[in-house]
């Protein structure tokens, strides 16, 4: 099998093809032939990873079955980082030509794991190995950085970039939230170089057409604003906000990992004692941390802050210009159809929430927003749409 993988890694075609395949049956009778008319007999045991449907996305978790120094081909993308005994390891599979188009790249990678190609032939490098050939890549350096207070917006302003199709889009990915988090325990001059290498794999132009690349972080990642900054100085890129307690509402209904003590400690945000905080007052201390870290580095250049009701008007009056992007009409139209959808279900139309969500929120709501949050609504209130 290692033989074999070694041909599909080098004939862009033939893993295509491969890739293509969705039942997996079809896809082991297929990579049979391909292997024997190259005089390659693949093993049974070899095969039975393609073989066996994955619906819960288990297999993800297991190490890849292949491993090397060189980065593989352009059609593939970070799925996630892997810490190892004395490493740091990408772990890769293959997209294809086709753009990012889900509102997260975590929908991205369960599609591309539903592949019978990538369960036969996920493949792992180390980091220091995407590091050392960063500069090898076909990529594009971003346009914009998007930067959020979480549940305001910035899902619909990545979704209406991603209507234009010669953008690359990445959402929320945790390949760049895992060596961003590394990164804030590094020197600068080991973590900088880490960010590039990473955020060059997610720039790859895979189909050979793409003129724009945009990131929408994590909400978290304000706190990373300098390090972002340093690694990136001449990147534009904008905060969005809103009325803290209508985040507050969608947040008690579904709280975010961040807004959960056991998935990040409190001390992360400045929190202490999180286990003798109300829901309402924790949830709103680490948006106040996500937004005060906004005001605390306004001056490192180069953003743009917007409120939620600014939108979607915003993205071509405002957003589009700070990151030097031009659209033609058509563009433009396509933008405003995609903002006619519900961002995170693009399948079902938009609804305004803004009304029900200040219905929605409890006395404990209001309060909690009120005291944590009040002051720093007013303060990027007053910034206006820009920072120097």
């Amino acid at each position: 099998m290692q033989d074999f993988a070694a041909l599909v890694m080098a004939d862009a075609a033939l893993a295509a093809r491969l890739a293509a395949i969705e039942d997996g049956a079809g896809f082991i009778a297929e990579a049979n032939r391909c292997a024997k008319a190259h005089g390659i007999v693949l093993a049974e045991t070899s095969q039975s990873a393609a073989a066996q449907p994955d619906a819960l996305g288990l297999a993800r978790w297991l190490p890849p079955a292949f491993a090397g120094s060189a980065l593989p081909p352009r059609d593939w993308l970070p799925i996630a980082v892997a810490a190892q005994p004395d490493a740091v390891a990408i772990d890769w599979a293959w997209f294809g030509a086709e753009p990012l188009r889900a509102p997260f790249y975590e929908h991205e990678i369960r599609r591309a794991l539903r592949r019978p190609f990538n369960r036969a032939f996920r493949y792992r490098t180390g980091l220091l190995d995407l590091i050392a050939q960063a500069a090898t890549l076909e990529t594009r350096a971003p346009d914009g950085f998007i930067f959020h207070m979480s549940r305001c917006g910035s899902t619909l302003v990545a979704q209406m970039l991603a209507a234009l199709d010669d953008s690359i889009v990445v959402s929320e990915a945790a390949p760049i939230d895992a060596v961003l988090q590394l990164g804030r325990g590094l020197p600068e001059d080991d973590a900088v170089p880490a960010l590039h290498a990473i955020v060059a794999a997610f720039g790859r132009k895979r189909s050979g057409r793409e003129r724009r690349y945009f990131l929408k972080l994590d909400c978290w990642h304000t706190l990373a604003l300098p390090l972002l900054r340093r690694a990136f100085p001449a990147v534009p890129w904008i905060f969005l906000y809103r009325d803290p307690a209508e985040v507050l509402v969608s947040q008690m209904r579904e709280r975010g990992s961040q807004m959960v003590p056991q998935f990040f400690p409190p001390d992360f945000f400045g929190i202490a004692a999180a286990q003798d905080t109300a829901a309402e007052d924790y949830c709103a201390g680490v948006l106040a941390a996500i937004c005060r870290a906004v005001l605390d580095h306004r001056h490192v250049g180069g953003g743009l802050i917007l409120n939620y009701r600014q939108l979607p008007d915003a993205v071509w009056t405002a957003v589009l210009a700070h990151f030097g992007v031009s659209c033609t009409a058509q563009e433009e139209e396509a933008m405003r159809r995609a903002a006619t959808h519900n961002a995170k279900s693009p399948g079902m139309p938009f609804t305004g929430d803004t009304e029900a969500k200040r219905r929605a929120a409890t006395a404990k709501v209001r309060d909690a927003a009120a005291r944590h949050l009040g002051g720093i609504y007013d303060r990027l209130e007053s910034l206006g749409a820009s920072l120097s």
